[in-house]
C-alpha cells in the first residue's frame, strides 16, 4: 500500500460532481460565425477587445514571440478551432460531454473585474456553464498540485544525482527550469540549442495535467469514454492554445483487443482554450447579468475545495514552483521546515527575484524567478557562459508572470496595468486556503488508484513530456511548431 493510500478514492469521484442549476440566459449579444475585421490581434500588446472577439482567433507573423520562429498560416487554420465558436458549437450539439477547467488566474481576473471573490466567481461560472449544457466544471489548482509534486521530485532526483538522462534520454543538470510557460518553451525551442533545453522541466503544465487526468482516467469514473469527452480549459493567456495543439500532447489509448478504442484513434488531452477575456465576451454575450446567477455547489472530483467549501492552492500567481520545489528540497535535503512567507530579494528589476537558504553559514539553495524576455535573454547568457549559480528557476514569457498574462481581462478605463495586476495579487488568494500540494486528497487519490507513487514509470509516460529545436523560418509547419 502506497503512502497515498489514505487518500480520495477516484471510484467514488462521480459523487462529486454537482447538479446543474438554472439560471437566465440570453442569446443577445452573439454574432454566430461573425468574422473578424481584417488586420492584426496583438497578443502582446493586449489590445482592446471587440463583441466580434468570438470569433476565431486570427494570428500572423507580427504575433511573434520575440524568436526567430513564427506563427504561420497552418497554425492559423490550428487556431480557429481554439474560439469561443468552435465551443459553443460543440457545447449546443450534445455530441460529447463538455468538460471546462478553469485556471486559478482566470478566475482572480473574473473575480477582480466583477468585485467578488475567487469563490463566487467559480460557483458563478459552473452555474453559467452548467446552463449551457456543460457536464463539469473542474480547477486547474487541482492539477497543479499534481505538477508541482512532480516537479519536486524531479528537482531531488537531478540535486541527487546530477548528470544522469531523464526518460527522453537527455542529460539533466543545474539550473532546473520551469516549463509550465508555453511562451517560455516556444523561444527556447525556436532560439536555443540543445544543451538548454535540456535544462527544462519535463513535468507538464497544470492545463496539460488536467487533459491528461480526464482524459487518460477520469473519465471512465464519470461514466464516458474518451472519445465522448470535449475538454475545455479557461486560462491567462493565448499560448496556451498553442500548447494544447502540441503533438506531445496526442495520445493513443493502450488496451487490450477487447477494448474497442484501443489503438483506433489519437485523441487531444485539451480540446479547446478560452482567455480570461474571451470568457468575459461570452459572459457578456450571453448571460443577462452574471452577479445575478445563482453560486452552484462545486464539482468537487477535480477542484481544491476542502469539506467547509473553501478553496485551497498554492500561493504563486504564476504556480508557486520556485516557493513550492525550495521548501520541498528544504526539507528532504537539509531538514529544514521553512515558516511563511518566503522572503525573496529583488535583484535588477522588480521581474526578477532569488530566494536562498544558508545551512551553517553556507548557501546550499539558491532559486530564482525569472519573468519577462529582457530577464530570459540575460539568464540564458549566463548559463551559455557557465555562470549561472541558480538550481532551480521559475520563468514566465509575461512580466509580473501569469496574472497578467495576454490573455487577461484588460484594465477598466482610468485604470493603470500597475493598479490591476496588484489587485490580482490581492483578489488572488482571497478566501483561499494556502495549502501543501503533498496533502491534497484528490491528488492523493489519483496517486493511489492510478499512478501508483511520485515520480513513478507511469508518472513519466503521462505527467512528463520532452522538447525539441524547431525550423527557425518562416515557411514551418504546424507539425514542427
Amino acid at each position: 500500500m502506497s503512502k497515498f493510500s489514505a487518500g480520495l478514492k477516484l471510484g467514488d469521484l462521480n459523487d462529486f460532481i454537482a447538479p446543474s442549476q438554472t439560471c437566465i440566459v440570453s442569446l443577445k449579444g452573439v454574432k454566430k460565425n461573425s468574422q473578424p475585421e481584417k488586420g492584426v490581434i496583438r497578443m502582446q500588446e493586449r489590445v482592446q477587445t471587440t463583441e466580434q472577439d468570438t470569433a476565431p482567433v486570427k494570428v500572423t507573423l507580427h504575433d511573434c514571440l520575440a524568436c526567430s520562429g513564427c506563427v504561420t498560416s497552418a497554425e492559423t487554420v490550428m487556431l480557429e478551432q481554439q474560439s469561443v465558436d468552435e465551443f459553443l458549437k460543440q457545447v449546443s450539439s450534445a455530441e460529447k460531454a463538455v468538460i471546462v477547467s478553469v485556471s486559478p488566474q482566470s478566475r482572480a481576473s473574473l473575480a477582480s473585474y466583477y468585485g467578488i471573490t475567487p469563490l463566487q466567481a467559480l460557483k458563478k461560472l459552473t452555474t453559467f456553464f452548467k446552463s449551457l449544457g456543460v457536464k463539469a466544471v473542474f480547477d486547474t489548482s487541482c492539477s497543479r498540485d499534481m505538477s508541482l509534486i512532480e516537479s519536486c521530485e524531479e528537482f531531488i532526483k537531478v540535486y541527487k544525482a546530477q548528470g544522469t538522462s531523464n526518460f527522453k534520454g537527455q542529460k539533466r543538470g543545474f539550473p532546473l527550469l520551469a516549463s509550465s510557460c508555453p511562451g517560455w518553451v516556444c523561444y527556447a525551442e525556436k532560439t536555443l540549442d540543445a544543451s538548454i533545453l535540456s535544462h527544462i522541466s519535463c513535468v507538464k503544465s497544470p492545463q496539460q495535467a488536467m487533459g491528461a487526468i480526464i482524459k487518460r482516467f477520469a473519465c471512465a469514473n464519470m461514466g464516458l469514454k474518451v472519445d465522448e469527452v470535449y475538454h475545455v480549459t479557461v486560462m491567462p493567456c493565448y499560448d496556451k492554445k498553442l500548447e494544447a495543439s502540441r503533438d506531445d500532447f496526442v495520445f493513443s489509448i493502450e488496451g487490450n483487443e477487447n477494448n474497442e478504442q484501443a489503438g483506433t484513434a489519437r485523441f487531444t488531452e485539451v480540446d479547446c482554450v478560452l482567455t480570461s477575456g474571451e470568457m468575459l465576451d461570452l459572459l457578456q454575450g450571453r448571460c443577462s447579468d452574471f452577479m445575478l446567477l445563482d453560486e452552484s455547489p462545486l464539482d468537487r472530483m477535480l477542484t481544491n475545495v476542502d469539506e467547509s467549501g473553501h478553496l485551497y492552492g498554492s500561493r504563486g500567481g504564476s504556480g508557486g514552483y520556485a516557493e513550492c520545489i525550495f521548501r520541498h528540497a528544504a526539507r528532504e535535503l537539509f531538514n529544514k521546515e521553512l515558516s511563511s512567507p518566503l522572503e525573496f530579494k529583488t535583484l535588477r528589476n522588480s521581474d526578477f527575484k532569488e530566494l536562498t537558504l544558508e545551512v551553517e553559514g553556507e548557501v546550499v539553495l539558491r532559486f530564482a524567478c525569472c519573468y519577462g524576455f529582457r530577464n530570459i535573454q540575460n539568464l540564458v547568457r549566463k548559463m551559455k557562459t557557465g555562470k549561472c549559480e541558480y538550481q532551480f528557476v521559475e520563468i514566465m514569457a509575461c512580466p509580473s508572470g501569469c496574472l497578467n498574462g495576454g490573455g487577461q481581462i484588460k484594465p477598466r478605463k482610468g485604470q493603470s496595468g500597475k493598479e490591476l495586476i496588484q489587485n490580482l495579487e490581492t483578489v488572488y488568494l482571497k478566501e483561499v486556503n494556502v495549502s501543501n500540494p503533498y496533502e491534497n486528497p484528490i491528488i492523493k487519490g489519483l496517486y493511489d488508484s492510478w499512478l501508483d507513487h511520485p515520480g513513478s514509470q507511469k508518472c513519466l509516460q503521462v505527467m512528463h513530456t520532452g522538447y525539441h529545436t524547431r525550423e527557425k523560418n518562416v515557411a514551418s509547419e504546424i507539425s514542427n511548431w
